[in-house]
């Protein structure tokens, strides 16, 4: 099978690398595609919340900000096949129209992933390649065979769809080193976690990270309380350096701002002015106030009245800030302390950080540079975005590149 090319892999990078190998060698029968499964593109179903955000329409500049840890490796295969130019193919190609969302997310127009993946399987089936379902390869001495091999095996991430770490074994094989890969969008675990938070859902609020007391990174947005932590929205966005900071013994502390379009001085003013208008007397209230139980009361009545906190986060809020007063509500509304030392591991990660070092890579063709006919694409590379369609676009581009470049090789025999 010298003039056969064998794609181990059928997630979106495995699937786009046979659809351009097969049109390039124009001969679908000489691609043979390993997958675990009983259906290619499994884990494409679990995709944003089941609807599979497919990519983000930003500009390269604005696109690439999104990207770790090198933002230029992708620079060769986003060119050759871009977010704007996936579109077209999903539309145009697969029958597949999307709709554009906040952030420039892209979807399916339906909001169904099954959709997205079913499309691509047709596709991969139309041009004759030789998928072969159910089977796991378990080095790269079964393939030796092939004239070309392309690992598109994903990371750890989810591991329930097949993605258990095989291409890093693979890499290393053939030489390659592996970084150090871990949980990136995944949940973030405060110590002692209240018991009212987990269900509530933040709406345009601030996080900040600090590791070892230093202000690292900020966003600004959404996320939500789950039994697990800090999770999706803006927690995710977070979560790559917060993790790697856990994994490496530092401190990591998450400050939620609740009113990041107001400074403190602005919710003090604001304050102000309520009373003035007769809507509720704080000082009044306050002084009449004896013990701390009372003075609780008493802030709790103001976060309502002032409409400063939904009714469900007030409980939490004041657990939290055993001494919180009148007088710092405003400082505490904004600086709201969370201590994590723990994450949700890749069970539950959406994303694997870390792997096939991107030195031993050629970024115009995703080629090894160690052995000849070898080629990586997808979350086996230490290559990974925020969320909000970055990954599976990475994974579409590092497909596409792979696939014809490993099939160029082949014909070139």
């Amino acid at each position: 099978m010298r003039d056969a090319l064998a794609i181990v892999g059928g997630g979106p990078a495995g699937m786009m690398a046979a659809i351009r190998a097969a049109e390039t060698l124009g001969d679908g029968r000489r691609v043979v595609l390993f997958d675990k499964n009983e259906r290619l593109g499994r884990k494409i179903y679990l995709t944003g919340k089941g609807r599979c955000n497919l990519t983000n329409r930003r500009p390269w500049e604005e696109f690439a900000a999104h990207l770790y840890p090198d933002k230029g490796f992708l620079r060769f295969a986003f060119r050759a096949f871009s977010n704007e130019a996936l579109i077209r193919f999903f539309e145009e190609e697969l029958g597949v129209p999307t709709v554009t969302q906040q952030g420039q997310r892209v979807y399916p127009a339906s909001l169904v992933a099954g959709d997205v993946a079913r499309a691509l399987e047709h596709r991969v089936q139309a041009l004759g390649v030789d998928v072969r379902y159910g089977s796991a390869v378990g080095s790269l001495d079964e393939l030796s065979d092939f004239g070309a091999v392309i690992i598109a095996t994903g990371g750890k991430s989810y591991p329930v769809t097949g993605s258990t770490g095989d291409g890093y074994r693979f890499a290393r094989e053939a030489g390659h080193t592996v970084t150090t890969v871990f949980p990136s969008e995944t949940a973030l675990l405060p110590k002692d976690y209240d018991p009212g938070l987990p269900g509530l859902e933040m709406k345009n609020v601030g996080l900040q990270l600090y590791i070892d007391r230093t202000l690292v990174e900020s966003e600004q947005g959404d996320f939500n309380f789950t039994n697990d932590g800090l999770e999706s929205g803006i927690a995710y966005h977070l979560s790559r350096r917060a993790v790697w900071a856990l994994y490496n013994g530092q401190r990591v502390d998450i400050v939620l701002d609740l009113k990041p379009a107001l400074s403190e001085e602005q919710l003090v003013n604001r304050m102000k002015r309520t009373e003035q208008a007769g809507g509720f007397r704080i000082r009044e209230h306050f002084s009449a106030s004896g013990t701390k139980t009372r003075a609780a009361e008493s802030v709790s009545s103001t976060l309502e009245v002032y409409r400063l906190l939904p009714k469900s986060l007030i409980a939490p809020f004041l657990r939290a800030n055993p001494d919180l007063t009148i007088e710092n509500l405003p400082e505490r509304l904004k600086h709201w302390t969370f201590r994590i030392v723990d994450y949700k591991g890749f069970e539950r990660a959406v994303v694997t950080a870390g792997g096939v070092s991107l030195k031993e890579i050629v970024p115009k063709t995703m080629a090894s540079r160690l052995r000849p006919g070898l080629y990586f694409c997808g979350e086996v590379l230490d290559l990974d975005g925020d969320t909000g369609g970055y990954n599976l676009q990475i994974a579409f581009s590092t497909g596409a590149l792979a696939g014809v470049n490993a099939a160029k090789y082949l014909l070139s025999l």
